[in-house]
């Protein structure tokens, strides 16, 4: 049984809610019924900011810090420094972020308290003698920095907060995987940098992080499968985390297997990315992987140092990109509907086409 609007109006004449929630109510249940009735199947929900007036605030309120801040480094502690901007930041999101609900500013306020609260815990390790190359310092670090965006989500609810969590947490796989005190090993050689082949920290640490974001994102994408909250996007930072980190790990290990070998293990690893992309409508996991693609076309199509080789890359790397862009919808139904249920299948986003 669902709610009317007749129900509502029975409740505010009951004294059980009053009439400016009674309204709120109606126009949320309108904007649902909106967003569900346009189906907008093709729709990723991206949203930065809503209009030039986000962007106008946002460079206030950047110029607005940025002179707190100079005002504040007279003083010259830095954990003073620190928890004015996290102080500033807090106050100045219970009005634009709680109250107008802007996007864009919550953005910026986002990254400055995440800012502080970096500072804070960095200032805290560094007084207690832990603070260093020592992996358990870096650790303790992205732990407590979670902490703070946790905290920070809870009582703001800004998608956003979710991409700084993950950032904070990749510190702390890095951490665990023991990257941290051997860093520079793996830039020597880029080719092997996320080679699971090779054993590194860094490739170990990074499929480790992806799988994490990635069964984050999907956490909060079931609980919003219409995407039409802040669920949705707050998933939409988190798998802009894990696409990278999967994609490169995997599709980077086949690649360097070397040879024909190599060339099927990297086609087969995008395709199965791009059913896991399909099935969980995100288009960022396929994104990720372009550069692999063009490799895998090239060797297709035998391109060497021509000078139609780039042309014809682009080109071919383009129709396809173009044609899953625009059939992305119709390919996801097929393989929604002949893949066998799973455990989640229904939740999420829905994937029968009307007409």
């Amino acid at each position: 049984m669902s709610l009317t609007e007749d129900d509502l109006r029975a409740a505010a004449a009951a004294g059980i809610i009053d009439e400016a929630q009674a309204a709120r109510l109606t126009q949320l249940a309108h904007a649902r019924a909106g967003r569900i009735a346009q189906n907008l199947p093709d729709d990723e929900p991206f949203e930065l900011f809503r209009g030039f007036a986000e962007i106008f605030v946002s460079v206030g309120l950047i110029l607005l810090l940025s002179g707190s801040m100079a005002l504040v480094v007279v003083v010259g502690n830095p954990l003073i420094i620190a928890l004015v901007l996290g102080a500033l930041c807090w106050m100045a999101s219970l009005y634009f972020t709680n109250r107008r609900r802007m996007a864009l500013p919550s953005i910026v306020l986002t990254i400055g308290y995440a800012s502080s609260a970096g500072s804070v815990v960095a200032w805290v390790l560094d007084e207690t003698g832990t603070l260093g190359g020592d992996t358990q310092a870096v650790v303790v670090f992205g732990l407590l920095g979670i902490a703070a965006m946790a905290l920070h989500y809870r009582v703001f609810k800004v998608p956003f907060a979710m991409f700084i969590a993950g950032l904070f947490g990749l510190m702390v796989v890095f951490g665990v995987t023991g990257v941290v005190t051997g860093i520079d090993a793996p830039f020597n050689d880029w080719n092997s940098l996320f080679d699971l082949r090779r054993g590194g920290g860094l490739a170990v640490g990074t499929l480790v992080f992806g799988l994490l974001a990635l069964a984050a994102g999907l956490w909060f994408d079931m609980r919003d499968p219409h995407r039409i909250g802040r669920m949705a996007r707050s998933a939409f930072w988190l798998h802009l985390l894990a696409a990278p980190a999967l994609v490169n790990t995997v599709a980077m290990t086949a690649y360097n297997t070397g040879g024909t070998q190599g060339m099927i293990l990297t086609l087969i690893a995008l395709i199965l990315i791009t059913m896991l992309a399909l099935i969980i409508d995100r288009r960022s996991f396929l994104t990720a992987g372009l550069g692999y693609l063009g490799f895998v076309i090239a060797w297709a199509m035998q391109l060497g140092e021509a000078e139609l080789s780039w042309p014809l890359l682009l080109l071919v790397l383009g129709a396809i990109v173009t044609v899953l862009g625009t059939f992305w919808t119709q390919l996801r139904v097929r393989l929604m509907r002949a893949l066998p249920d799973f455990p989640g299948k229904d939740r999420l986003p829905p994937y029968h086409a009307d007409g």
